[in-house]
């Protein structure tokens, strides 16, 4: 009875439900069995390989996201202060949300390297994510006339997004056409569905959510993770058009 009502193991326990509420919710069978059989160590493996290596919103960057990621970004900063470094960090603060952090980050890098490419296209991103579309355009707009593909099609879904927030939903249509006839992105392709839809274009939209929940399906678990969001807005959508 000591052993349950100790604060120790009240901690585990409440932090094991925590995982397993995650998984069921991802649709990860196979680790939320792990996690209950197990007595902490599931739910802490799941932590690590899973929970912590998927972005919460669904938009993503590379680069890593640990705390003492941060600090030795940060040395390395105060002792060699180039674009590179300052660009990195902004990426670390990205993918942890810390848009308005990243910004400072970027226009840092920038104000030391302006040529740069990758800079210039995260930037774009980062204020797509603080709701500044308009900002956003300029900057991601001249990444395209360079580099058409960069960061493998990223930054032209942040475009199409851009010109989503702008109103510009037939050019944002083209973009996420061209997305998916050479990605197979969720992050693309439910939005393509989105807009078939708001056009009254079922059948269009039912296809590409198809495809989607079947892709997932066969998606290995740090995928399955990463997209979630996007999973969950492709079934949300798919029930409304049925």
């Amino acid at each position: 009875m000591i052993l349950f009502t100790s604060p120790f193991w009240l901690l585990v326990t409440g932090f094991q439900l925590w995982m397993l509420v995650h998984a069921l919710r991802s649709r990860e069978w196979v680790w939320a069995f792990f996690i209950f059989i197990g007595s902490g160590l599931g739910a802490i493996i799941y932590y690590l390989t899973v929970y912590r290596s998927t972005p919460s919103s669904g938009f993503e960057l590379p680069g890593a996201q640990s705390r003492a990621r941060i600090k030795e970004l940060q040395a390395k900063i105060h002792h060699l202060d180039n674009a590179y470094h300052h660009f990195q960090l902004g990426d670390v603060y990205f993918h942890r949300g810390r848009f308005a952090e990243a910004e400072k980050c970027y226009r840092a890098a920038l104000e030391r390297d302006g040529q740069d490419v990758d800079a210039r296209a995260h930037l774009g991103q980062c204020l797509l994510r603080l709701n500044r579309p308009g900002e956003a355009r300029p900057l991601l707009e001249g990444v395209m006339r360079e580099k058409p593909d960069h960061d493998y099609g990223h930054t032209m879904m942040a475009l199409a997004e851009t010109l989503t927030a702008l109103g510009e939903k037939d050019n944002a249509l083209l973009y996420w056409q061209h997305i998916t006839q050479n990605h197979s992105y969720p992050r693309a392709k439910v939005q393509l569905a989105e807009l078939y839809a708001a056009r009254n274009e079922a059948g269009a939209a039912r296809a590409e959510l198809k495809d989607v929940m079947s892709d997932d399906a066969h998606a290995p678990a740090f995928q399955r993770a990463r997209d979630r969001v996007w999973i969950q807005r492709a079934r949300t959508l798919m029930k409304q058009l049925n």
